[in-house]
């Protein structure tokens, strides 16, 4: 019983080294696109061993409202990203903007390709 289990932690250790495998360390920068003006937001993401580590936002709208709406949510997105697995970042709306996440969301993908190792 006891050998069975320690198989079963070395492999699931083994899935978890493998997944972080996956993607190089590094800091990564993408620009995600969003609605039909279109508007844009740049993630600056840092990556270690899968897991990010930081991440940064930059608004770029003009519009007074959208700016607004693009501050409160890279002030509010690092506590809900930062210390998870780049394959489980994914964000709905947050500090009031539904369209913001969307722009977020396409900039992650574009990490995840950027990282992807071979």
């Amino acid at each position: 019983m006891i050998a069975a289990l320690t198989v079963t932690l070395a492999g699931q250790a083994e899935a978890q080294s493998g997944r972080a495998a996956r993607y190089a360390d590094g800091v990564y920068t993408a620009t995600g696109e969003y609605g039909g003006q279109p508007s844009n937001i740049t993630v600056k993401l840092t990556l270690k061993d899968g897991v990010v580590t930081a991440v940064t936002v930059t608004p770029h709208a003009y519009v007074p409202r959208s700016l607004e709406l693009q501050r409160a949510f890279a002030a509010a997105v690092p506590k809900v990203v930062v210390g998870k697995r780049i394959d489980q970042v994914r964000v709905g709306k947050l500090a009031g903007s539904s369209g913001t996440p969307k722009g977020f969301n396409d900039a992650i993908r574009q990490i995840r390709q950027q990282a992807a190792r071979g």
